[in-house]
């Protein structure tokens, strides 16, 4: 049986914007643990478009030395795009709509994908927040970090109404809550 897991790095007010900004004084190795245990539990990546543009970037062109590279370049990933249709970055499957205003399609190639195949976001809050609403995250896994940011896009703004129950929190010593989320009914 499979899953999608989200995780996702988020300031007190709800900022998940340029991350890389804000996070690095944060991250410890309670932090690394929890989120190598989220990748390692996995068996492929779930990452919607900007995400894509910006991993596919890096990760292809990144120092070989380190072995963060070979786990996201090797990984097989998925990517939900109306537009992109042949990715170019290794072990990366496009998932597109039929037509571009099809997210019930989209919403139906992720139930049958998740049935055998346990799947983590990285980023990505457009495609975490829609599938949120469409009660396909398992599991929701936020990193909320001691800071207010004060701009930036958020995780939560307008949109449907979703209903979680907390399932797990634990305190990092750097003062991260790593809260841990699951649809209310599960």
């Amino acid at each position: 049986m499979g899953f999608i897991k989200s995780g996702l790095f988020i300031s007190l007010d709800g900022v998940i914007e340029s991350p890389e900004t804000w996070h690095f004084p944060y991250f410890d190795d309670q932090m690394g643990a929890a989120v190598g245990e989220l990748m390692s539990d996995s068996d492929a990546t779930l990452i919607g478009r900007q995400t894509y543009d910006e991993f596919a970037a890096y990760w292809p062109q990144a120092d070989a030395e380190d072995p963060m590279t070979g786990v996201m370049n090797g990984a097989r990933k998925y990517v939900v795009s109306s537009t992109l249709t042949d990715p170019a970055w290794e072990n990366t499957t496009a998932i597109n709509p039929p037509a571009a205003a099809d997210a019930a399609d989209v919403a139906t190639q992720l139930t049958r994908l998740k049935q055998d195949t346990r799947l983590s976001t990285t980023g990505s809050a457009t495609l975490v927040r829609w599938m949120l609403e469409q009660g396909l995250v398992d599991e929701l896994h936020l990193l909320v970090h001691p800071i207010v940011v004060g701009h930036g896009k958020k995780l939560f703004e307008d949109g449907a109404t979703v209903p979680l129950k907390l399932v797990s929190s634990t305190t990092f010593d750097s003062g991260v809550l790593h809260l841990v989320y699951a649809g209310a009914d599960s």
